[in-house]
């Protein structure tokens, strides 16, 4: 299968560096990562060793592929879409952070799937990616159901030694996620605490109260998504990413901005449209976009 990855910072290239060991992969990403890899191909250590040649781009206009991942900052989607529009796909596929594919939907023609991955990736250096966890990827209709499109994605991950699931309930499995990065974003990047002293310390109730919020507006929007089934998931990625450190710690450690709109912006928005509270989500909200304009990093609230 040809792929394209847009947005191959450390999740893009591990993905797309994996997918590289059977398929023809095209990587679209920033110098120096890029030049890095154009010259001397990319490395993959940590849990997965490897070391792989694809193609690596920094203008993501006018291509074509089978399929197109994009990995990009949630922040980033409407470029990334704009871009993607000028080219030929048969599929896009988000595998951000929050809830996304909407705004892919509103911009492309190709199907747009739906997916989330739980691989833990690090951007060491310029050309050298650290599979930090080893997990799955999940594809599927953004409607639920099932999809040729997806059943064809999902055999192309497998061939290249991927873990992947295809599956029908996808509208559930997004809030999940929504309800993982909500639970355990904040938190730990307000805390400055890795993932599973966040869950473990008094920053968990916050985290639990955030998941249970995104099942309240799950099942506003007619997801069937139970408070404990929301805080199970929170609780198990914690637990298997327990020394890792969150998207969100990461950017507020560098000082950059944070994919608080996609995240908590969602869940805020979705409350407010279906008459369901969730004021743990809004807190967390006003607080990390507060962090963000002391930063310089957000220009408005």
């Amino acid at each position: 299968m040809e792929v394209l990855v847009y947005g191959a910072g450390a999740l893009g290239s591990l993905i797309g560096g994996l997918l590289a060991r059977a398929h023809d992969v095209t990587l679209v990403g920033r110098d120096p990562h890029m030049r890095r890899i154009r010259g001397d191909g990319l490395r993959i250590d940590g849990e997965i060793e490897a070391r792989v040649r694809p193609r690596a781009l920094t203008d993501g206009t006018h291509r074509g592929a089978d399929l197109a991942l994009v990995t990009t900052k949630a922040y980033d989607t409407d470029a990334a879409a704009r871009a993607l529009a000028t080219g030929e796909y048969d599929a896009v596929c988000s595998l951000q952070n929050g809830l996304t594919e909407e705004r892919l939907v509103a911009a492309l023609d190709p199907t747009v799937l739906a997916g989330t991955a739980s691989y833990g990736a690090l951007l060491a250096e310029p050309g050298r990616v650290t599979c930090t966890g080893t997990g799955e990827v999940v594809v599927g209709s953004l409607a639920g159901g099932r999809d040729p499109l997806a059943e064809r994605v999902g055999a192309a991950f497998d061939e290249a030694g991927i873990e992947a699931t295809v599956a029908a309930d996808m509208p559930r499995r997004r809030y999940e996620k929504l309800a993982v990065n909500a639970g355990i974003n904040g938190p730990s990047a307000l805390a400055r605490l890795a993932n599973g002293a966040t869950l473990d310390g008094p920053g968990g109730e916050v985290a639990r109260e955030a998941a249970r919020e995104v099942a309240r507006v799950a099942r506003a929007d007619g997801v069937d998504l139970g408070g404990d089934e929301a805080v199970a998931a929170v609780e198990r990625v914690a637990d298997d990413t327990a020394a890792n450190r969150s998207s969100m710690h990461e950017d507020v450690a560098e000082g950059r901005r944070t994919e608080v709109d996609a995240i908590y912006g969602a869940v805020v928005d979705r409350a407010d449209r279906f008459g369901t509270a969730a004021p743990t989500c809004r807190t967390l909200a006003s607080l990390i976009r507060a962090w963000e304009l002391g930063e310089g990093v957000r220009e408005s609230a």
